[in-house]
């Protein structure tokens, strides 16, 4: 068994991982933006509250209703940052699968360099045996003719 093919399940199991990193990246970069969309989300029902409570302000409002508003923004509030912290915790991790998956495809990159090169001495190496068997042919029949 040649050399290319004796490392041809090495590179296999290279390029699975490489798929299977992309696979993880992908699913990665789908949860940010989820989770950055629910941040948006979030950031514009604060705006739209905050609006709300201006308004109800400048038109007179009860100190119960008051408290209510500062309360809820308060949780609102809480909320954001909770979601802001969530997002940078998954964009680290997408970039941490990001790196796990460009180390993968230089793995299976370098792995099939090798086999590449394997071949091209495999070929060079059964060019080499055809020019000598047929200069061996060449020689035989010009000795006997």
């Amino acid at each position: 068994m040649t050399r290319s093919k004796r490392i041809r399940p090495v590179v296999d199991l290279a390029e699975n991982r490489q798929m299977d990193a992309a696979r993880l990246l992908g699913e990665c970069r789908r949860i940010v933006e989820h989770q950055e969309q629910r941040l948006a989300e979030l950031l514009g029902y604060r705006t739209d509250y905050a609006r709300n409570f201006q308004e109800s302000c400048s038109n007179g409002i009860g100190a119960v209703k008051l408290n209510e508003y500062r309360t809820f923004l308060g949780r609102l509030d809480a909320a954001i940052s909770q979601q802001q912290r969530l997002v940078e915790q998954v964009r680290a991790e997408c970039e941490a699968s990001r790196q796990a998956w460009l180390q993968s495809r230089t793995h299976a990159k370098a792995l099939g360099n090798v086999v590449d090169r394997y071949r091209r001495e495999e070929q060079r190496e059964a060019e080499r045996r055809e020019q000598k068997e047929a200069d061996e042919h060449s020689a035989r029949r010009h000795g006997v003719d």
